[in-house]
């Protein structure tokens, strides 16, 4: 059964006196306190947990609806810089229907795309159900001002984009100004708000493979969460350590705890590394057994990629089938 209830050591470290959630955001003081006082990562334990879970098989009719499962939960990406407004609309197509030999095959939940590229996503998908997600706030490495940050965010929200994926600022939170990091969440959660129509939903990317250890993710985590993040993301994609299992259900942890301490619910984006049908199934069991079914829904779970969902396709049309199309079968991103 999955372990949805709070760690015994988070709870312990509430009992012992930490600062309150409430409180935690007060000072400087205050939010480090907090973050240094939640319990350390045990990297040997987690690392063994991660790598048990992804020995579990899933075959057959659990396998299908996996598979389905995955599709519906990608943001399909294009993040570069010769990318075009035709490139961005073929995208969009592929998003609405990924299998053209198969209109049972379930959209992805998003394109995600720079905010100058947004309002041709918008456009492309208007109607679709398919979200426009844009990265923002000077992305990959967030080295800008906070109103250039800003402004980038506004261009993204103002064209329409249902969905912002923030980076937060590593070198703030390396050199311990967590306060810094945690404002500037804020900021960028308040120019998500629209006043005609549903706010676009925030995803907090960490870069986790810059925060160089366990303790950081879980206290990035943390931080992102008590700032408002509608979700949080492993990765831009950018760097040479992406999503990994491990650093996966260290945040699924939080987003469970997070939950059962406050009652707010977290989503959660691997992104990055994530390339084949094997992987996104091993990913959903790590969702399942830790944060539990109430995150099996792509309101809650995301895989930020570009090239898994084209295996995910050729595994499908393989069980339809009984043969291995290949990548001919499948258009190219």
């Amino acid at each position: 059964m999955p372990s949805t209830a709070p760690s015994p050591e988070l709870s312990a470290a509430f009992e012992r006196g930490g600062t309150p959630l409430s409180d935690a955001t007060a000072s400087d003081g205050a939010l480090r306190r907090f973050l240094h006082g939640l319990p350390g990562v045990d990297a040997v334990g987690l690392e063994a947990r991660a790598a048990s879970l992804g020995t579990r098989s899933i075959k057959t009719t659990a396998k299908a609806y996996a598979i389905d499962l995955a599709i519906s939960m990608i943001d399909l990406t294009t993040l570069e810089g010769a990318d075009t407004p035709g490139k961005v609309r073929a995208l969009a197509a592929k998003a609405v229907n990924p299998d053209p030999t198969d209109r049972t095959a379930p959209r992805t939940a998003a394109v995600c795309v720079y905010p100058d590229m947004a309002a041709t996503a918008v456009a492309a998908l208007a109607g679709s159900g398919v979200k426009v997600a844009s990265v923002a706030t000077a992305f990959p490495a967030g080295r800008a001002a906070l109103d250039v940050k800003l402004a980038d965010v506004r261009d993204a929200v103002s064209a329409g984009a249902d969905e912002i994926d923030m980076v937060i600022d590593r070198g703030a939170f390396l050199s311990g100004r967590y306060l810094k990091v945690y404002e500037e969440i804020l900021a960028v959660k308040a120019e998500c708000a629209r006043a005609d129509g549903p706010d676009a939903r925030l995803k907090v990317i960490f870069e986790t493979g810059e925060l160089s250890t366990y303790d950081n993710i879980r206290r990035a985590s943390w931080l992102g969460m008590l700032a408002g993040a509608d979700f949080i993301k492993t990765s831009t994609g950018k760097v040479a350590t992406n999503a990994t299992p491990a650093n996966t259900l260290l945040m699924l942890e939080a987003v469970r705890d997070f939950r059962a301490q406050t009652g707010v619910q977290i989503g959660v984006k691997p992104a990055g590394g994530i390339r084949t049908s094997k992987d996104a199934i091993k990913f959903l069991v790590l969702v399942n057994e830790t944060a539990g079914e109430d995150w099996l829904d792509n309101h809650w779970f995301r895989f930020g990629a570009s090239s898994l969902l084209n295996d995910l396709l050729m595994q499908r049309q393989k069980l339809s089938t009984g043969r291995y199309s290949g990548p001919d079968y499948v258009t190219v991103d």
